[in-house]
């Protein structure tokens, strides 16, 4: 076993992670079959344990309890090399999660990437993440990592970013013929996941979004750079 893949271990179950070590304000949780590495060494009197997820990098505390749901991982985490072709493949599977996840009972939950309950990103990066393909945490990130396109060329499996000109705030899955699914919090009108419409906003939860629309992105490649990994905790999902 390397010195590098020592150091990773892998969930036995859902782990949660939080913003701050006294374990407040879930930031992302990370399903069994992940692999994360311990950035600092458990100690009896610690009650929590600052990790970073390997598939993006993100950073968080754990609770000291979660350790028995790890076991050390047979081989260092490899990002996954995809072509755009490849993704395009792919991009029906991760719409097909997402119109799932919609049916199931949930309710928006900050942090939540695991489901039923999961925020704007998290629900896109699990929905991208079933399909074999990594996208960052939050949705500035995601947005970030994507390539800008015309609204006039969007296209189904594409991503639609909203919030303010200075910062991306929410993120959601284009399905095509003008319609988006995301998860939505109850400040704006729903508390769930749930398709709105670019082009009818004679619903108030749709017209409330176009106010608030950036761009328009698409995936390129699968996430997973050695640098690009974002090492500090992070502010929150967003």
């Amino acid at each position: 076993m390397s010195s590098r893949s020592a150091l990773e271990y892998r969930c036995l179950r859902t782990i949660n992670l939080y913003q701050t070590p006294a374990l407040q304000e879930l930031v992302t949780q990370a399903c069994a079959g992940r692999q994360l590495r311990l950035t600092t060494p458990p100690q009896a009197a610690q009650t929590a344990l600052s990790v970073c997820l390997c598939e993006d990098g993100y950073a968080g505390w754990m609770a000291l309890a979660d350790l028995k749901a790890l076991v050390p991982s047979p081989s260092p985490y490899q990002p996954v090399v995809l072509t755009r072709a490849a993704i395009c493949s792919r991009l029906p599977q991760a719409i097909a999660f997402a119109q799932q996840a919609m049916a199931q009972p949930n309710t928006y939950l900050w942090g939540g990437t695991v489901g039923p309950n999961f925020d704007c990103s998290g629900l896109v990066q699990t929905a991208f993440a079933t399909a074999g393909i990594r996208l960052p945490r939050d949705s500035y990130q995601q947005e970030a990592f994507t390539a800008e396109i015309a609204w006039s060329d969007l296209e189904a499996g594409d991503l639609i970013f909203f919030g303010t000109p200075e910062r991306t705030k929410h993120v959601a899955l284009y399905l095509g013929e003008g319609r988006y699914i995301h998860s939505s919090g109850v400040d704006q009108g729903r508390n769930g996941i749930g398709i709105d419409s670019l082009t009818d906003l004679s619903d108030p939860i749709s017209q409330a979004y176009h106010q608030q629309l950036r761009r328009p992105g698409r995936v390129m490649a699968s996430y997973g750079a050695e640098d690009q990994f974002i090492t500090a905790v992070p502010s929150g999902p967003l």
